[in-house]
Formats: structure tokens, sequence, C-alpha cells
């Protein structure tokens, strides 16, 4: 039975190499793909998925407009043998309900791939409704700088220092992000509020 995967991590975790690879698996045995990423994300310009290995691929994209289950619906016997889509905290409601539908009712794979939260730890809407409906998740691990595993993804400017104001979607290249573990993320916050010791500052600082 078709199912809705969602693997997520914070950022930096190899969440475009891990897609780009299960599509090469899946051609590797003549099996079709289609791929998708969000048409916000123009780090490389618009349509291509990139890891910083330096893999690329071009993809098709969505915005909030895009209805996954009638297009797949309505091209019978041209389905893929499984659908990938990146950057998929940009997803909306409806997308992700869709996105369950093409699993349930015409049983191709969907395999979703995002962050949960954005800067300052609110949830994107696209990854919490994928963190409900979806059949199976996957947590893919990264690390704080602190060697403790990275939850969480804080928006720094230049000199290092956290933004904690400003619009939740912003893409990397036009903001900076720091993948973090929670403790981290909150000792630091309290740093830049004067909240702890001299002592203390220099275990939280970001490296």
């Amino acid at each position: 039975m078709a199912k809705l995967y969602f693997r997520y991590s914070a950022m930096n975790a190899g969440k475009s190499t891990a897609l780009l690879q299960v599509a090469h698996n899946y051609e590797e045995l003549g099996r079709a793909v289609w791929i998708y990423t969000s048409a916000l994300d123009n780090r490389y310009g618009v349509g291509v998925i990139a890891s910083r290995l330096g893999l690329q691929r071009r993809a098709a994209t969505f915005d909030a407009t895009f209805d996954f289950y009638e297009l797949l619906a309505s091209r019978p016997g041209a389905e893929p043998a499984c659908l990938l889509v990146d950057e998929a905290q940009f997803l909306t409601v409806p997308q992700v309900r869709q996105l369950h539908r093409v699993a349930h009712l015409l049983g191709i794979p969907v395999i979703c791939y995002g962050i949960r939260s954005d800067f300052v730890g609110e949830p994107f809407a696209g990854a919490a409704y994928l963190l409900t409906l979806a059949d199976s998740l996957e947590e893919l691990k990264t690390v704080c700088s602190c060697g403790k595993k990275a939850t969480m993804n804080p928006r720094i400017d230049d000199a290092g220092n956290r933004i904690v104001l400003g619009e939740q979607i912003g893409i990397e290249g036009e903001h900076r992000y720091v993948p973090m573990c929670g403790r981290c993320f909150y000792e630091v916050e309290r740093v830049e509020r004067g909240g702890l010791s001299p002592s203390s500052q220099k275990s939280a600082a970001i490296s």
C-alpha cells in the first residue's frame, strides 16, 4: 500500500541529497519519478534542487495554487512510480491533504522532505500537517556546534547575531541559518537579552 512519507530535519542535514538519491534509485530500476520543489526557493534558480555536495537536478515547481491530486488524477496511465517533494514546509494545508489522497486513492508513494519550524521555533503549516497526516515519519539528523542533535533553525546576520523579527519565509542565501539544539537555541537567546554570565556566554556562543 502506498504511503505519504515525511522526512524532516533541521537545516543542513542533507535532505536534498537524500531526495536525489531516492530519485536515482528509482530510475536505476527503470521507474519514473516526478520531482517537485517550491517556486519560492530560488537559491540555485527556480526549479533547481541542489545539495551542498554539488549534486543538482531540475524539478517542477509548486506554488500555493498548485493541485497535486488534480494533476495526477487527470493523467491515468502516466502516473510516476513515486512523487518526491522538496521544501515541503512550504506546502499549503490543502496541498498536504492532496498528497495524502494521492497516496491512498491513487496508490502513488509520496515522499516529502522539509524542516518543521521557522527561525523563531514556530511551525510551518505544511510541516505541521505533514506531521499529522503522514503515514511514516523519519528524522534526518544533523548536529549543533556543541555536538548535540540539532532541531532548531535560527536565522543569523553576517556578524552571527540572532535575527528574531521578520517574515516567516526567508530563503537561505538572502539569509543565513544555523542548525542548533534546543539548549543552545535558548541559551543564545538569553545571552542576547543579557541573561547569562560572561562564563556562560562563551559556551552559548554560535561558532
